[in-house]
């Protein structure tokens, strides 16, 4: 068997080896990760000194996800220097799993809840990418949740856009809280700004949803996005319109959208073209970092190595 040390070992052989240690060598992307859910759940225990109450989803959706983060995570960060925690476990995770490139998102809206200054914010994130990844090709992104009010989005995002330093946007939380179409604004701003632009859609919702958020945002690529399998008309206009869809199979089975890894729908977004990258989402709740998703994509048969080697390098595609 090989080891991680092995300099000849292909990420194909890595994949076949079914050894995390050696696939974590190989250099590989995260385009859909909530930093503050997305840190190292270990680092983040110790810190805490407690464990917390691991994520169990009842019902498809994102209410019991939402129920875990107010009642079990929300202490935690209202603890003295858990903001700079969370933030150092998202870049110890990356890291630990072989992430070279990382669009990782920080909710305008943090700031407000937990009375944390927009300099305090930038400053953790340049400080931890550079103590603790500094390998790590960095984009640092804005998150608007869905669920708040445009104008409220809107004053905090502006708090943030002097420092020039945010390079991609994200619409999450909700699909159906409020029209998609109340969110044009922000994203004239961010266009503005040369920020690369993203939204969640069909992460519930239907194909149509998807283009829709494509059509009317103006997007450069879709988080989640699987709702589009559902018709094969959407995955064609997907397809050429090079729009990408950064997935995660974890986090829809742990959410009740997805029964398993074999029946996940990437495979048929695969085969209609459609550009397609593999992502954590929520490394602290859901557990799988990129890695471990590779793996068990090949190992529940949905992806050849030489497919899983393809999805890689999308990843990695600038």
């Amino acid at each position: 068997m090989h080891s991680r040390k092995n300099p000849s070992l292909t990420f194909s052989e890595a994949i076949q080896s079914k050894r995390l240690e050696d696939i974590r060598r190989y250099p590989k992307a995260d385009l859909h990760n909530h930093c503050l859910l997305g840190g190292k759940r270990s680092v983040l225990e110790k810190y805490y000194g407690k464990k917390f109450e691991k994520f169990r989803a009842v019902r498809p959706g994102i209410a019991d996800m939402n129920r875990w983060i107010g009642e079990i995570y929300r202490p935690f960060l209202e603890t003295p220097g858990a903001f700079e925690k969370g933030v150092e476990a998202a870049f110890i995770q990356a890291r630990n799993d072989g992430v070279n490139r990382l669009e990782m998102s920080m909710d305008v809206y943090l700031g407000m809840i937990f009375e944390i200054p927009s300099s305090r914010i930038v400053s953790a994130l340049k400080y931890y990418h550079q103590a603790i990844a500094p390998g790590i090709e960095f984009i640092p992104e804005l998150g608007f949740s869905r669920s708040i009010q445009v104008e409220i989005l809107q004053s905090c995002f502006e708090s943030f856009l002097g420092y020039n330093y945010f390079r991609s946007v994200d619409l999450y939380d909700d699909e159906f809280a409020q029209p998609i179409g109340n969110f044009k604004r922000l994203y004239r701003i961010a266009r503005e700004h040369n920020m690369k632009c993203k939204a969640h859609a069909g992460e519930f919702g239907t194909a149509d949803s998807v283009r829709e958020a494509v059509e009317t945002l103006e997007l450069d690529a879709i988080q989640h996005g699987i709702g589009a399998a559902g018709s094969p008309e959407v995955m064609k206009w997907l397809a050429d319109h090079r729009i990408s869809l950064n997935v995660c199979p974890t986090s829809n089975i742990r959410l009740k959208r997805v029964r398993s890894y074999k029946t996940h729908p990437i495979r048929i977004l695969a085969d209609h073209g459609v550009k397609v990258t593999i992502n954590t989402d929520d490394a602290l709740l859901f557990g799988d970092g990129t890695s471990e998703q590779y793996l068990k994509l090949f190992r529940a048969g949905v992806f050849s190595v030489s497919e899983l080697d393809e999805i890689r390098q999308n990843g990695l595609e600038k």
